[in-house]
């Protein structure tokens, strides 16, 4: 079992480095991350200019590689031939934060999962639901206790073609955790904001601010699980197509 594992916080963030040693139980690691930041990057890929790619010291025993790419690129990469050895398993994570409702579309951790979906490889993302306000760094050994069951159990029984499970974990203790729910989609509130300023030559500049985003706790969502106790675990696919609106389409004068 040849385990890919990226991110969208970067390859030196702890959260990724909790992931790639919680994957070393089920198989052989490899990392390929970026070498910057891209949260709420989406899916990105990058057709206009190279891509830089190298070699750096992460986990003895895991061989890793940070790219200037966005994360969907750096799965791109590895899928297409830059990591030779096949991959059985793409993981996406730990990110810092739940990514839930319409998250997901912005999401860098989720949409690198979607990237190696689309080329047929089984993909998980990983989140966890820390305090916006928290101190110093998360505590992921409870997302990577978490993200190693739920990894063993896709290599045993796989998943449907073309589709991801998106995984938020509760910042909880592990005895603390109720359990599983396998959940929908939740509502996002965000409360976003523009913050308008001039610089110091008089020429405004904008600035998407506002307060930390929440959801309605609804039960059977993402969202609601989370404040439950749970985790949850919300199987998103390629196929975004609303069926539900054909027929009502098809009654518009084409």
């Amino acid at each position: 079992m040849h385990i890919l594992v990226t991110n969208d916080d970067g390859i030196f963030n702890p959260g990724i480095i909790q992931l790639a040693k919680s994957m070393l139980k089920l198989g052989k690691v490899t990392v390929l991350a970026p070498d910057k930041n891209w949260s709420v990057s989406g899916h990105k890929k990058t057709l206009h200019k190279p891509l830089r790619v190298k070699k750096v010291e992460l986990i003895e025993g895991i061989e890793a590689f940070s790219s200037d790419g966005a994360p969907s690129d750096c799965v791109a990469l590895a899928l297409l031939g830059l990591i030779t050895e096949k991959i059985d398993l793409v993981v996406s994570g730990i990110n810092p934060h739940a990514n839930i409702g319409n998250d997901v579309t912005y999401s860098g951790t989720v949409t690198a999962a979607f990237e190696a979906a689309i080329s047929g490889v089984p993909a998980l993302a990983f989140s966890l639901d820390s305090p916006d306000n928290i101190d110093g760094d998360c505590d992921y050994s409870v997302a990577g206790a978490v993200a190693t069951t739920i990894a063993d159990n896709v290599i045993k029984f796989g998943l449907p073609v073309k589709t991801i499970l998106s995984v938020n974990v509760p910042y909880l203790k592990i005895d603390e955790i109720r359990g599983f729910q396998i959940t929908r989609q939740g509502l996002r509130l965000y409360r976003d904001a523009l913050v308008v300023r001039d610089d110091p030559r008089g020429i405004p500049y904008y600035w998407i601010g506002g307060e930390f985003p929440h959801g309605i706790p609804e039960a059977g969502t993402d969202y609601g699980a989370l404040k439950e106790g749970y985790v949850s675990i919300t199987p998103l696919q390629l196929d975004m197509t609303a069926y539900s609106t054909f027929e009502y389409l098809s009654q518009w004068k084409w």
